[in-house]
């Protein structure tokens, strides 16, 4: 198992996800499609993932790589639970797409996120569509289908990718599946995961006051006006302070200026 660096998973927190371009090994995507095609047996909510998918099972054998066990244990620790999966088809020149949406009803949790698997057995083209995802979205609180009224934001991505790539998504980025303009069907795998316990230092922390840390938590995407784009880097302090422990971590002293409360608990 690989674990993640704090730079990664500094990375996650400011992009709201990972990407891990053909990590699955050839032999797996070469019997992928006909294993989704088949269907994966439904898993009941909260299954410890230890125990969601048979042995010797494709579902297993994913979850279980090296590079995806040890970023899956890194964001939500030892053994999280399975919230749900599914399979995912773009037929070709279906003439539409997914609107932009989050995966989830508002979510408050300043302390928790769950995590979403993407995995992608074939070579997607740009004219496949692919996912589109726009960057450092996830930590904007929405309802489900809020943005879906924006066509476009600048900075966005749409997922190209060699066979065998793997996401992992923070549950609240804005994505949207886009119109399959090839000829041939476009299939991703998704599941769902909960964390089950604190999601703090999880990682391989060695690397914890690496300068590169501050830089991705500093990141900024072109989505972004000035104000809400401080917002964003308030809110991306507030999660790396609990996954770190550290409530004196701070960009800018932004969390910092809003936290000074002398007042409080004064006996004067």
């Amino acid at each position: 198992m690989s674990l993640l660096t704090s730079a990664q998973v500094a990375r996650f927190a400011a992009h709201g996800y990972l990407r891990f371009d053909a990590i699955v090994p050839p032999e797996m995507n070469a019997r992928a499609i006909e294993v989704l095609e088949a269907g994966i047996p439904a898993v009941p909510y909260g299954t410890p993932l230890s125990a969601a998918f048979p042995e010797g099972s494709f579902a297993r054998e994913l979850v279980e790589l090296p590079a995806v066990a040890g970023a899956l244990h890194s964001l939500l620790g030892p053994e999280p639970t399975v919230d749900h999966h599914a399979v995912h088809v773009r037929e070709p020149r279906e003439g539409h797409a997914q609107h932009l949406h989050g995966d989830a009803i508002i979510d408050v949790r300043p302390d928790a996120f769950d995590v979403q698997l993407m995995y992608y057995p074939h070579q997607v083209t740009a004219e496949m569509g692919g996912t589109l995802i726009v960057p450092g979205s996830h930590l904007r609180r929405i309802n489900e289908s809020d943005p879906g009224r924006y066509q476009n934001l600048r900075g966005q991505t749409r997922l190209t990718c060699p066979a065998g790539t793997v996401m992992l998504l923070h549950h609240g980025i804005w994505h949207g599946g886009r119109r399959n303009d090839g000829d041939t069907r476009r299939y991703m795998f998704k599941i769902r995961f909960n964390p089950t316990v604190p999601q703090v230092r999880l990682w391989d922390t060695a690397d914890l006051a690496d300068p590169a840390v501050v830089a991705e938590l500093s990141t900024a995407f072109p989505w972004y006006e000035q104000a809400t784009g401080r917002l964003e880097i308030y809110n991306r302090v507030l999660l790396w302070r609990a996954l770190t422990g550290d409530e004196t971590f701070d960009i800018d002293y932004w969390v910092t200026r809003v936290s000074n409360r002398p007042a409080v608990g004064s006996t004067a």
